[in-house]
This record gives C-alpha cells, sequence and structure tokens, in this order.
C-alpha cells in the first residue's frame, strides 16, 4: 500500500491555475493557498496597453508549469482600495507570494525569457513532487476522521519508518493524538521535531491545533457564558471567552462568527486579541475547509472596508 501513487494531487493541482480576483477575495485566492503554492498576482486595467502583452505571457507561463504555481489578475479599475493597500503606483505590476507573504516580483513588461525564469524560480518554493506514499497517508486520514484514532497513529508511525521527515505524516500523528486526548505527547512531538520538518507548514498548524486543545481544556460553560453575554452584550472578554468555549465543544462555525463579531466591533482590543484568535483558527483547519473561506471571507471585507 506504501507504494502506491496518488494521481488526485495531481489532478487537483492541474485545476483553477488561473483566475480573477478581487478586494474581497484575496484573502481565499491568494494568501491561503500561497501557503502550499507561490501565487503571481497580475495589477492590470482594460486601457492598459502593456497589460494586454505581459497578462498572456503570465498565463502560459503558469499554464506551462503544471500547477507548480498559480495566478489571479486583480483589474485595479475595480478594485481600487486593494491596490491603494499593496501600494500599486503603475501597472502592470506583478507580485508573487509564497506562504503568506510577497517574494518577488517586478513592474511593466518583460521579455518571455525572463518571464519563464520568474516562474520557474517561483515553482521551485512549492511541494516536492508525490513521493509514493499519498495512499497511506490518505488511509491514516481516513481513520482519524472516522474515530479509529489508534490505527491512525499506527499507520501515520508505519509511513514515518519509511520516510522519517515526511512532514505530512508527521503532522498527521500529532493530530491523532490531539484528538485521542493525548495533549502532552503531541507537544512532545511537536517540540522534538526532525529540523526537516520542524518548520513545514503542517507541522506549524498542529502548533495552532494545540494551542486550541489546551484552551477548550479550560473554557467555560456555553450556557453560562451566553447568559453573562445577555446582560453585557458588549462585553469583549466575554465574547471571547464565548467562543473559546464554542470551540471546545465542537461548534467551531459559531466560535468564528462570534470572533468575527468582536473584530467587527472593536478590532483593536487587547492588541488585536480576536484577530489572532481566527488566524489561530483559520491555521488550525485546512486552507481549503469552507469556515475558514468564508472566515476569511468576511474578515477581509472587515479589513478593506
Amino acid at each position: 500500500m506504501l507504494g502506491m501513487t496518488d494521481t488526485k494531487a495531481t489532478a487537483a493541482a492541474a485545476t483553477d491555475l488561473i483566475k480573477d480576483g478581487s478586494e474581497i477575495t484575496f484573502m481565499e485566492d491568494v494568501i491561503a493557498p500561497s501557503d502550499l503554492t507561490p501565487v503571481i498576482v497580475d495589477f492590470w486595467a482594460p486601457w492598459c496597453g502593456p497589460c494586454k502583452t505581459l497578462g498572456p505571457a503570465l498565463e502560459a507561463a503558469v499554464t506551462a508549469a503544471k500547477g507548480a504555481v498559480k495566478m489571479v489578475k486583480i483589474n485595479v479599475d475595480e478594485n481600487q482600495g486593494l491596490a491603494a493597500q499593496l501600494r500599486i503606483q503603475s501597472i502592470p505590476t506583478v507580485y508573487a507570494f509564497h506562504k503568506g507573504q510577497p517574494v518577488d516580483g517586478f513592474q511593466g513588461n518583460i521579455a518571455a525569457s525572463d518571464i519563464k525564469r520568474f516562474v520557474e524560480k517561483l515553482a521551485a518554493l512549492g511541494p516536492a513532487p508525490d513521493n509514493g506514499l499519498a495512499d497511506a497517508i490518505e488511509a491514516a486520514e481516513a481513520m482519524l476522521a472516522e474515530g479509529a484514532h489508534d490505527d491512525a497513529i499506527e499507520t501515520f508511525t508505519a509511513i514515518l519508518d519509511e520516510e522519517p521527515e515526511n512532514a505530512v505524516a508527521y503532522a498527521g500523528l500529532i493530530r491523532a493524538h490531539l484528538a485521542a486526548g493525548n495533549l502532552d505527547l503531541a507537544e512532545t512531538l511537536i517540540t522534538t521535531a526532525p529540523d526537516g520538518v520542524m518548520k513545514s507548514k503542517e507541522v506549524e498548524a498542529t502548533r495552532a491545533q494545540l494551542a486550541l486543545a489546551r484552551q477548550a481544556a479550560s473554557a467555560g460553560p456555553v450556557d453560562d457564558l451566553r447568559a453573562a453575554l445577555a446582560t453585557d452584550p458588549a462585553n469583549r472578554q466575554t465574547i471571547f471567552d464565548l467562543a473559546a468555549a464554542l470551540l471546545a465543544t465542537d461548534q467551531t462555525e459559531e466560535a468564528i462568527s462570534t470572533l468575527l463579531d468582536l473584530f467587527k466591533l472593536d478590532r483593536d482590543w487587547n492588541d488585536g486579541a480576536a484577530r489572532r484568535q481566527l488566524f489561530t483558527i483559520f491555521d488550525a483547519l485546512s486552507p481549503k475547509d469552507p469556515l475558514v473561506l468564508a472566515g476569511r471571507r468576511r474578515l477581509s471585507s472587515m479589513i478593506f472596508a
């Protein structure tokens, strides 16, 4: 089983490579996907002559990269707030994002050979090719989703016996222990992770999951917090505590909504605690989780409002 290859990831990577974006969808289209795959953002306008040459050339290079990079096109006339936020002073302007941060870019039209080098350089930042263990990882994830924690732990451990620095399997083992309530063991795995996976996005996500699990252990009763909030609806700490209690009882969607309401009420409260907690939750979930996508979209609309 461990030697089988996974074609699903390849097929998924070949879709949605190039899309139109906006201020509202920027976090969903650019920031979140860039955790795994570098995303090129092309700022253009219909009246811009050089944009009409650069855009298709970039699209061709991105398509040729076969999923190693993605591209989002932003019409600056329709998204002036975002253009101002990112200090776009002339077009075409191209930024490249990786792991949520701008890592490269250029202004104006450039030669096709330079475009090719630009895209190839970004492609090198993306994930390594499939190593043949994806089917086993998928099976372990299914076990974990079904609540078969011990079986998931055993399978992830077997994968790591073959490839000790497989970040996906290592993070899966941590999550399996978290699901089984082995918080101290999960923390030990995080703090003693091999150098090759210590700073991987998968293991970094488990840090957020562990933090939320620790909070859940000390969260107050939901009903008591709802009652307290009914008498003092603007109490920031009570709202924050209610969100923590909701997370502890697997009411993640309402917890996210509660924190978004707190951010809207007072985004600077407690040094931006609502936003930090939201990002902790987003980091703990899959970037493609519908709750993450909807939450990031609503948060983005508030930030750019």
